[in-house]
């Protein structure tokens, strides 16, 4: 499976944990199942994405409401828009993946499931960490 066929089966994850508010092995299970993952490393992955955005959910949520407009909350971003958010976040800081790919890739998925606004609100956001935790290796001055 390519990895961007990966990635995009780790946002639907992340997305049905958002709307579900529930963690469970059995809805990891079943998730893996409805979507035909058989490939020992694609499951893998997603138990990595999972665990890890779930045991680094305090971190992740505060950067990006310090990243949001005064106006924003984290409530108001819709759950799609909050799942490919995380996904990046988690994949740039805690995988080390090149922030350019991240972005890129979720990105492109807010194009397919988002609404037209949604990918520039994300590359927004997620630009503003990349600055903020100097991922793009640059001297920060602050």
């Amino acid at each position: 499976m390519l990895r961007s066929a990966m990635r995009e089966l780790a946002f639907k994850l992340v997305y049905e944990l958002e709307v579900q508010k529930e963690n469970t092995d059995e809805q990891f299970e079943l998730f893996i199942e409805n979507n035909d993952v058989k490939e020992e490393s694609v499951i893998e992955y997603l138990k990595d994405i999972k665990q890890g955005i779930i045991n680094n959910s305090d971190e992740i949520n505060e950067l990006i409401k310090s990243n949001l407009k005064d106006n924003w909350s984290l409530n108001r971003i819709s759950k799609i828009n909050i799942s490919l958010i995380k996904l990046a976040i988690y994949e740039m800081i805690y995988k080390s993946l090149p922030y350019k790919v991240a972005i890129n890739e979720v990105v492109e998925l807010a194009k397919k499931y988002a609404d037209e606004s949604a990918p520039v609100f994300i590359n927004g956001i997620l630009a503003s960490i990349v600055k903020e935790k100097n991922l793009n290796g640059e001297i920060n001055e602050n």
